[in-house]
């Protein structure tokens, strides 16, 4: 395997995008209920592609020299983000897990796929 193209279980966003992009399924994990703190949501959530076959890749951040090209688990920490995240993959619903330990799964329609910003 070549550990520069890809590290096994872990993909970086782009790669997350097309993986969700080509009909693999959006799975979002929350790690830390949500609470809330003035207007927003806070806790803590990450997310996983999923593949029909049941394969699981966790979404990291990229490598950069400022991080050393440690591979860290990209955590989003407010219900915004996650939100935000979504519509940035061409998602026109979000569905976000509030309590420890809840998952929600989102895929694709085909009226989604031309929507993508």
């Amino acid at each position: 395997m070549n550990w520069d193209i890809e590290a096994p279980n872990v993909v970086t966003e782009a790669r997350f995008r097309e993986l969700v992009e080509s009909g693999n399924s959006a799975e979002i994990l929350c790690q830390e209920s949500a609470h809330k703190k003035g207007p927003s949501y806070y806790g803590v959530w990450i997310m996983r592609v999923v593949s029909d076959e049941g394969v699981e890749k966790l979404l990291v951040t990229a490598r950069t020299r400022t991080t050393y090209n440690d591979i860290k688990i990209r955590e989003f920490k407010t219900i915004t983000g996650v939100v935000s995240f979504l519509i940035g993959i061409g998602f026109s619903h979000a569905n976000v897990p509030l309590e420890e330990g809840q998952r929600t799964t989102h895929k694709l329609a085909a009226t989604d796929k031309g929507g993508s910003k």
